[in-house]
């Protein structure tokens, strides 16, 4: 194990230093190329600093409104019947359009039920395992200037769905000490 800890150490610095020796063989500028890229990828976020802030002020109105509450309380019926607390359900709302947003209520959740809790091991393995669908649907497709999205919404809900499966699954063997 220590081995592994020692080796991940180095493997950023040694996947910087391959490219700039790569680069350097193949004759490109490295220092000129990283300028440019740096460039463009300050254009990008300027580009979708819009996005960025209507997203997160819509997230902040549905939670300040108690909106998420009310319908937390009218999902949360259905999804306890699978095991899927009516707890975590604005997480998952809210983890579909920002990640930040949906830390900041597991945090709420850790404070008022446990990180080992049935409820706090749900919504930490359902944050790692779900995307923030929206806010990367419309980030990336409007920087690649995207149009037509054919299934991706779809995709991403029922990928979002095994997600959120899986979580309720491995917090369950977990808790009942059957696995992992």
């Amino acid at each position: 194990m220590q081995f592994f800890l020692y080796l991940s150490d180095f493997i950023v610095p040694f996947l910087i230093l391959s490219i700039i020796v790569y680069a350097l063989l193949k004759g490109t500028n490295v220092y000129d190329t990283f300028i440019k890229g740096a460039h463009n990828g300050f254009l990008t976020v300027i580009k979708i600093m819009p996005t960025l802030v209507g997203l997160m002020v819509a997230v902040g109105i549905l939670r300040a409104s108690g909106f998420l509450d009310f319908v937390s309380q009218i999902i949360g019926h259905f999804t306890a019947r699978v095991g899927f607390p009516g707890e975590l359900v604005p997480l998952t709302i809210v983890k579909m359009f920002s990640s930040s947003a949906a830390t900041g209520l597991l945090l709420d959740i850790f404070k008022e039920h446990g990180t080992d809790s049935y409820i706090g091991l749900i919504g930490s393995i359902s944050m790692s395992c779900t995307e923030t669908i929206f806010y990367t649907m419309s980030v990336y497709f409007m920087t690649a200037k995207v149009t037509k999205t054919r299934y991706t919404l779809a995709g991403a809900l029922l990928a979002t769905t095994a997600g959120l499966i899986a979580s309720i699954i491995l917090a369950g063997m977990v808790t009942t000490g059957r696995g992992l």
